[in-house]
């Protein structure tokens, strides 16, 4: 059990570190009047989970059990962020920008469907061949 807390924890560091590079390079590049950062770590994150939830199925005793603490708990776990995209949210909305907020909200709940569903399909499509 110790095993799966430390690959949790070492998961959720490394998840999270390349949240806040990927957050900040892209508050760098495209300006802090939007998070784009935000947005993109929850869209790939929710692929990502998807596509290692549905590649772990076709393996429940397999390799892919070994990592399932690491990965999903906490590499995605970290790497994600539903908290910082309800306080951006709600900062868009505090400083006036209802529909800029309400646009953020309905592309990133549609990115993160979309995002899962690309990824359980790619994952099943590798496991079909």
């Amino acid at each position: 059990m110790l095993k799966a807390y430390a690959a949790v924890g070492l998961g959720g560091a490394l998840g999270a570190g390349l949240r806040h590079v990927i957050a900040m390079s892209a508050w760098q590049t495209l300006g802090p009047w939007f998070p784009w950062g935000t947005l993109m770590v929850n869209v790939i994150g929710s692929g990502l989970i998807a596509w290692l939830a549905a590649h772990a199925l076709t393996h429940p005793q397999g390799h892919v059990s070994r990592w399932h603490h690491f990965w999903l708990a906490g590499f995605c776990g970290g790497f994600t962020t539903f908290s910082l995209f309800s306080l951006e949210a709600l900062l868009l909305w505090q400083r006036g920008q209802a529909v800029l907020a309400a646009f953020y909200v309905l592309l990133s709940v549609s990115g993160w469907i979309l995002g899962a569903y690309v990824g359980h399909i790619l994952a099943s499509q590798k496991h079909r061949h």
